[in-house]
């Protein structure tokens, strides 16, 4: 029961996995986990150097609080310090039980979790839910092992965005099947903002952004047999202005991967297909194909190597053909 409740609590959070258990006892279990990632990278941004990449660092701290044999108090803080400024982007509590898990707050939206691509960075125009986080959101997790369901909504605030998203899926025998769903209004909402001064220094303040209405879904499949992993998935995005309802961007997206472990090393190949419409752009296409190797050092530890193409088309005509990145991951 309780292993079960601590599995939900991890899952509704998002965060990474609990590395380091501080405290349990007394119903009480607080762990501590974190990850440090940098990179040496060469992206497919047009006339830049390769450099070092800070692609990552959180910390984590998760509790679970077991106030009866069917039900117990969970909760979380996470922070990111990819730049100099520390960024507190969790904070929630809520409930966990044999029927679910319930969580309010600063949270990762179900939608994070989409997505099929084994790449590190080179993998491009692969689906994108914009925005998958929220400060004012209330999340549900479901999953018995084989069924597995959950939905978040963002409630509206200051920013006027406002989101929601779900998954149903269902796995056996190494087939696991899911559907994402997401809905959003006024993403990047900007609402008034000043824009100078006049000459005796009263602030001039103009409309804002009025930002995008987004929906799409994103239909993913993974089967997985000894130590090969196949996936594939295919989705479509429609980005609309929300004032005026035009339509920026309509895309559908496919994706099929797959890759291979030999002991600690693992071999991953990767293509990615858009099409669609593009305000100002027409009709659009575009290819993208990545191949990456992974060598786990340490359950905590793994290095990589991932080179990338893109066929450069009119939608993406500010990036080179090919692109690298080699990384160190540490995660405890």
């Amino acid at each position: 029961m309780k292993k079960t409740l601590l599995a939900l609590a991890v899952v509704a959070a998002g965060s990474a996995n609990a590395g380091i258990n501080l405290y349990d006892a007394n119903g009480v279990k607080v762990d501590l986990s974190g990850a440090v990632e940098v990179q040496l990278y060469d992206g497919y941004a047009k006339n830049e150097d390769t450099t070092i990449r800070l692609d990552d660092g959180d910390l984590s701290l998760n509790a679970s609080v077991a106030v009866s044999d069917s039900l117990s108090v969970v909760s979380g803080t996470a922070f990111k310090y990819e730049s100099k400024e520390v960024k507190n982007d969790e904070l929630w509590l809520g409930f966990a039980s044999d029927f679910g898990t319930l969580t309010f707050g600063r949270q990762l939206l179900v939608s994070d979790d989409s997505g099929i691509g084994k790449d590190y960075e080179m993998g491009l125009e692969q689906i994108s839910f914009a925005q998958t986080e929220g400060d004012r959101a209330i999340k549900y997790v479901y999953d018995n092992g084989t069924f597995y369901a959950a939905a978040s909504h963002n409630l509206g605030s200051d920013d006027k965005t406002e989101i929601t998203d779900g998954r149903l899926g269902f796995r056996t025998a190494g087939l696991d099947v899911r559907v994402y769903g997401y809905d959003a209004e006024r993403v990047g909402y900007k609402g008034l903002v000043e824009s100078g001064e006049t000459a005796d220094g009263t602030p001039i303040i103009i409309p804002g952004k009025a930002g995008d209405d987004i929906r799409g879904y994103n239909l993913e499949a993974e089967y997985a047999f000894g130590d090969v992993n196949l996936a594939a998935s295919f989705g479509q995005m429609k980005y609309k202005e929300s004032d005026t309802k035009k339509v920026q961007k309509d895309l559908d997206l496919y994706e099929v991967n797959g890759s291979y472990t030999l002991d600690k090393t693992t071999f991953a190949l990767g293509y990615v297909h858009a099409n669609g419409h593009h305000d100002g752009k027409g009709k659009v296409q575009h290819d993208n194909v990545y191949a990456n190797v992974t060598q786990q050092l340490h359950s905590n530890v793994k290095a990589y190597a991932e080179v990338g193409y893109s066929d450069n088309d009119k939608v993406f005509d500010e990036i080179e053909e090919f692109g690298y990145v080699a990384g160190l991951e540490v995660k405890f």
